[in-house]
């Protein structure tokens, strides 16, 4: 199994109601992208001052599944929109 995860830091003054939708996109991928196994979205919870803003963690099969969900056109048109959002991002992925 493949783990994708990214985590994203906000541009000052980004508006909560643009995250939200963002969000939002993000969880309806599943709904059109059946190589994600399993995947959860979500602000940070606010414990420790300089964390990042918001996670995505998602579970593919293999690297093919992963790479279906990177090039799929849903996927494409939230990171488009996350783009516009964001000021910076981090990802990695590894076997689990």
């Amino acid at each position: 199994m493949l783990r994708h995860a990214v985590l994203f830091r906000w541009r000052p003054g980004t508006d909560p109601d643009d995250v939200a939708q963002a969000a939002d996109a993000l969880r309806r991928l599943p709904a059109v992208i059946p190589e994600l196994k399993h995947y959860r979205v979500g602000p940070d919870a606010g414990r420790v001052a300089g964390n990042w803003d918001f996670a995505v963690v998602a579970d593919f099969d293999d690297e093919a599944g992963w790479r279906t969900y990177t090039d799929h056109p849903a996927h494409l048109a939230v990171a488009a929109r996350i783009r516009s959002l964001m000021e910076d991002r981090a990802a990695v992925q590894y076997e689990v």
